[in-house]
């Protein structure tokens, strides 16, 4: 089996009842990129690529259309194998592993098809068919976060992730405390997520003010440097996110025991491929992790959820899902949705969401 067709589009994805507030960017609507890989025996798989804007990481929508474009060309006959593939592309282009994860979740895709399969089979088989997700709330004032908090634990999430960054730090404490006093004694597990707003200064300052708050803390520095700073100092786990930006990257993390936990993005590592190795050095480890993208719709959700389908579930803190922040599916009949703050792993061959194509338009390129 064959590639024969590459077609690329865009797709707007507006955050409903925006915006979604980080500590260091506001996001109104998100441009997502999407990849139909068309193979010699007529099946075609589909991936997808959403940065949050160009501020959150080194990566944005224009950049990879244009990645993409750059890359397609050489991949036109090349056997559908992720390996091969990767070796491939990454001969074509160096880095770029957010555009290069679209073609390698259009590659899962296209294999489960080929091979009457789900692409969680593909990555070793699920452990679960109901995946725990995780909500995520934006920069928000304290009483508001509260509020949301207490909403989110009505409907049964596992995990809330509270936004912090950006402002006065002892905002960001008050947040935290309002928070745990709402969850508190519920089971759930309370995530607060710098996003790289903090300095080491506000790091240090909000675990020595919060001791008896059992959190995780996400990314609160921006660099590998401020969290090996912070790392002898602190009083909390630390979770790297934005700077896990490759195998190597968390090995390295992981080895040295500079982190207690991962917040994956799918596409920032390069794509399902990688994920599966990450997931194993996890394991390796016994460090907890989740498996989520930055934004996207439902063709990036179903590649989450396949992924965290397979992890150790001791080890899995979610799948993080864009979902509740976007209208409607790209899959009217299978599409990814979180209930009572679960996802059912997607039934059916390869990702098992088949999108509508008439949502996105003519293709910006075809090879």
């Amino acid at each position: 089996m064959k590639i024969t067709e590459i077609h690329i589009y865009s797709h707007d994805l507006p955050v409903k009842n925006g915006p979604y507030t980080m500590a260091n960017a506001e996001v109104w609507s998100l441009e997502t990129t999407l990849v139909k890989l068309v193979a010699d025996n007529g099946l075609a798989g589909w991936g997808e690529t959403c940065p949050v804007g160009p501020t959150y990481a080194e990566a944005h929508s224009a950049g990879a259309r244009a990645a993409l474009a750059q890359i397609a060309p050489g991949l036109i006959g090349a056997d559908v194998q992720p390996l091969p593939i990767h070796r491939r592309m990454d001969g074509l282009l160096n880095g770029h592993h957010y555009a290069k994860a679209a073609v390698d979740i259009a590659l899962h895709d296209l294999l489960g098809k080929h091979l009457g399969v789900s692409v969680s089979d593909l990555l070793g088989g699920a452990v679960t068919d109901r995946v725990p997700s995780y909500y995520a709330t934006g920069v928000g004032a304290p009483d508001e976060i509260a509020r949301l908090a207490a909403e989110i634990r009505a409907e049964g999430y596992p995990r809330i992730q509270v936004k912090v960054g950006g402002r006065p730090v002892v905002v960001d404490i008050e947040t935290i405390r309002k928070v745990w006093e709402t969850i508190r004694g519920s089971g759930m597990r309370l995530a607060v997520d710098g996003n790289r707003g903090w300095t080491t200064r506000d790091a240090l300052r909000v675990s020595r003010e919060c001791p008896d708050i059992p959190f995780i803390m996400e990314q609160p520095c921006n660099t590998i440097e401020d969290l090996a700073k912070i790392r002898p100092q602190i009083g909390h786990a630390i979770y790297m996110d934005e700077n896990s930006t490759s195998l190597n990257t968390v090995i390295t993390a992981a080895g040295t025991g500079l982190v207690d936990g991962f917040g994956m993005k799918v596409t920032r590592i390069g794509g399902l491929m990688q994920m599966r190795a990450f997931r194993d050095i996890c394991e390796a480890r016994n460090l907890p992790h989740t498996c989520d993208d930055s934004w996207g719709g439902d063709i990036i959700a179903a590649a989450c959820t396949h992924i965290g389908a397979t992890v150790r579930p001791d080890l899995l803190e979610g799948v993080w899902l864009a979902a509740p922040y976007i209208e409607g599916n790209y899959d009217p009949e299978d599409g990814i949705r979180i209930e009572g703050g679960h996802i059912m792993r997607p039934g059916g061959v390869g990702l098992g969401v088949v999108p509508d194509e008439t949502l996105f338009g003519a293709p910006v390129a075809s090879f």
